[in-house]
């Protein structure tokens, strides 16, 4: 049974867009879910209807708000939206491809140094980690038993779990996070653990937890 003082963060990533392997999406709004992305979402919503969950976090992008909102109408619960959540800035590189991006150098910095490399005009790895892990320490004052699930972005859930695994913020393209995976942290008074890393289902121990 899941211990009273331990909560189960299932961060996933959003469902498939037409972005995903193409381009930055960043922040640019009206990027939605592709055909892949919602059977991503209907086989998400099935894999974790039998979970209990006290809750579903969100970032206030589209694309992460239609792969929650199945799972909150499954669960009868209401989507709350966090803003720390949200994707990397992407700044100038929004909306490029990622064959335009290949020779330059900069690019190869980004993907070398991440650490001290920002896109231009964009966001630094290490702030969206400070901002995602600072959330997901407030979401467990919040809701300090049970299962959340929090929909996010590849860079956030990547730069979440290197910390909770003592990784290197350099080292983020080590690992997948593919759309619709789910990744599993539990967050105690005195232990944290990473109990999964892109996996297609969640654990059936979580069905029973409460």
């Amino acid at each position: 049974m899941l211990r009273a003082s331990t909560t189960r963060f299932l961060l996933i990533r959003h469902g498939n867009t037409d972005a995903v392997g193409r381009f930055h999406s960043g922040r640019a709004p009206g990027l939605h879910l592709n055909a892949e992305g919602r059977a991503d979402v209907e086989r998400l919503t099935a894999t974790l209807h039998a979970i209990p969950l006290v809750a579903i976090v969100s970032s206030p992008l589209e694309r992460a708000r239609e792969t929650a909102d199945p799972i909150a109408r499954d669960h009868r619960l209401e989507v709350q939206i966090d803003p720390a959540f949200i994707e990397i800035e992407t700044g100038d590189w929004t909306g490029v491809s990622f064959a335009e991006l290949m020779p330059a150098d900069e690019w190869r910095r980004y993907n070398t140094a991440r650490a001290l490399t920002r896109p231009p005009g964009g966001e630094l790895l290490i702030d969206v980690q400070r901002r995602a892990i600072d959330a997901l320490l407030q979401w467990r004052a919040r809701y300090p038993s049970g299962n959340v699930v929090v929909v996010a972005h590849g860079d956030v859930i990547r730069s979440s779990l290197q910390y909770f695994l003592g990784m290197p913020i350099d080292y983020v393209l080590r690992f997948e996070i593919s759309p619709a995976a789910i990744s599993i942290v539990e967050l105690g008074d005195a232990l944290t653990r990473v109990l999964q890393v892109n996996a297609d289902s969640a654990p059936r121990a979580l069905s029973i937890s409460a």
